[in-house]
C-alpha cells in the first residue's frame, strides 16, 4: 500500500516528474540489466554453451520448502511434455517484456506522438529482447547444477547468486533491481490512469464525470490516478485472502489479466486488418505497407491465441472460466445497459467541441 500510494504521489505531482523518473528508470534498468549479465559470465564456473541446446522435462519435480526438504510445491503440478514445457516457458517472457504500452497510454502527453509513440513501443520490444537474451544466457552459465536449480523453484534466482556473487555485488544488485521494480510500478499507475482517463473522457465508465477531471494545479488526471492506486491495493489484498481449486485468486487473475493484455492487443488489430484499405484507408506517419502490416497483424492474433492456451493450463485452469464469464458479463452489461447510455469516441463537431474546451482550459490556466 505504501509502495503504490508512493507511486500515485509522483503520478499526481505531474507528468514532467513521471516522465523524468520513467527515462531515468530506463538507465537504470539497462545498467542493472548489463552489470548483472557481465557479472553472470565473469562469475560462472565455465561457459557451458550445450546449456543452449540441451533440454530438461522437470515438470511435475517437487522443489524445497522452506524447512530446506524436498517436499515443497512441484516445479508444475503435472508431468508434461517436453514440448508443453517449452511453451509454458513462454510465460516468463509474456509476463516480463511489459510496459511498452505505456508510450501509447501517454500519447497525448508526448510531442510528435504519431512517431515518438511507437517508435518508442519497437524499440523498447526489440531491446528488451536483445538485451534480455542475452542476460539469460549468462544466467544459464552461471547456475552451478541445473538439476539442483530445478530444485529451488520460484527461488532460483536467489540460490544461483548466493551461490556465486560476492555479498557486496549481490546486496547491490537485490537494491537496485528494487528501485528499478519500484520503476517499473510507477509506470504501471502512469498507463493503467491514462487508460481510465482516457475511457472516461469519452463517458465510457462509471462516474465518468469525476474520472475524466484534471487537476488545475498539476495537470494531471488525478482522479483517475488515485482510483488505479486504490483499486490495485485493493485487488492484491482480496485476491490474496481467496484460493480457487488449490491456487490463490491471485495467481489465477495474473494469469487472466495476461490474457486480457494480449487480447486487448489482438482485438483492434483483428478489426484494423479487417478495415485496411476498405474503411481504414488514411494512415499516419508511422505506416509499415499494406503487406507487412498484414503478416504482422497475422502473426500478433496467432501469438494471443497462442497465449490464451498457455494462459489457462493448470493450475490457472481457472483462468478459463473467469475469462469466459467476464466475457459473457461485459456483454450483458453492454446488451442491457451500455450501448443505450454510452455514444462512443467522439467524433465530428463533438472533436471540435473538445479541442475548444482544451483551448479554453489552457487560457484559464494561462498557457494558451
Amino acid at each position: 500500500m505504501i509502495i503504490t500510494g508512493a507511486q500515485a504521489l509522483i503520478n499526481h505531482f505531474g507528468i514532467k516528474l513521471t516522465a523524468k523518473l520513467t527515462d531515468f528508470s530506463g538507465y537504470l534498468i539497462f545498467a542493472v540489466t548489463l552489470v548483472l549479465t557481465i557479472a553472470c559470465f565473469a562469475f560462472a564456473e565455465h561457459w557451458d554453451f550445450t546449456r543452449l541446446w540441451t533440454f530438461s522435462n522437470f515438470s511435475g519435480d517437487a522443489t524445497y520448502n522452506a524447512a530446506n526438504e524436498l517436499k515443497g510445491d512441484p516445479i508444475w503440478p503435472n508431468k508434461v511434455s517436453g514440448l508443453m514445457v517449452f511453451m509454458l516457458s513462454l510465460l516468463v517472457p509474456i509476463y516480463t517484456i511489459t510496459g511498452y504500452d505505456a508510450s501509447a497510454h501517454t500519447s497525448e502527453e508526448t510531442h510528435k506522438a504519431a512517431l515518438s509513440a511507437p517508435r518508442g513501443m519497437t524499440h523498447s520490444v526489440w531491446w528488451s529482447s536483445l538485451f534480455g537474451y542475452v542476460m539469460l544466457i549468462g544466467f544459464l552459465f552461471v547456475i552451478p547444477d541445473t538439476k539442483e536449480a530445478a530444485k529451488q523453484g520460484w527461488n532460483v534466482f536467489f540460490w544461483a547468486l548466493d551461490q556465486r556473487f560476492p555479498v557486496w555485488l549481490k546486496d547491490g544488485l537485490y537494491v537496485a533491481i528494487f528501485v528499478s521494480q519500484f520503476l517499473c510500478g510507477l509506470a504501471t499507475v502512469t498507463s493503467a490512469s491514462r487508460m481510465i482517463f482516457a475511457f472516461a473522457r469519452d463517458g465510457g465508465l462509471p462516474g465518468s464525470s469525476y474520472l475524466r477531471r484534471v487537476s488545475p494545479t498539476y495537470r494531471t488526471p488525478n482522479v483517475a490516478i488515485w482510483a488505479a492506486a486504490t483499486l490495485a491495493v485493493l485487488f492484491v489484498w482480496g485476491a490474496s485472502l481467496v484460493t480457487i481449486g488449490g491456487s490463490t485468486a491471485y495467481s489465477i487473475v495474473v494469469s487472466c489479466t495476461v490474457i486480457f493484455l494480449f487480447f486487448s492487443f489482438a482485438i483492434p488489430i483483428t478489426l484494423g486488418l479487417l478495415a485496411y484499405g476498405k474503411t481504414w484507408k488514411k494512415m499516419g506517419p508511422w505506416d509499415l505497407g499494406g503487406p507487412l502490416f498484414k503478416v504482422a497483424a497475422v502473426a500478433s492474433i496467432i501469438s494471443a491465441l497462442v497465449i490464451f492456451f498457455i494462459g489457462v493450463q493448470p493450475p490457472n485452469d481457472w483462468a478459463l472460466w473467469i475469462t469466459v464469464g467476464f466475457v459473457v458479463l461485459t456483454a450483458i452489461v453492454w446488451i442491457v445497459f451500455e450501448q443505450r447510455r454510452f455514444q462512443g469516441p467522439p467524433i465530428g463537431e463533438m472533436i471540435a467541441k473538445r479541442q475548444a474546451s482544451i483551448v479554453a482550459a489552457e487560457k484559464a490556466l494561462g498557457e494558451a
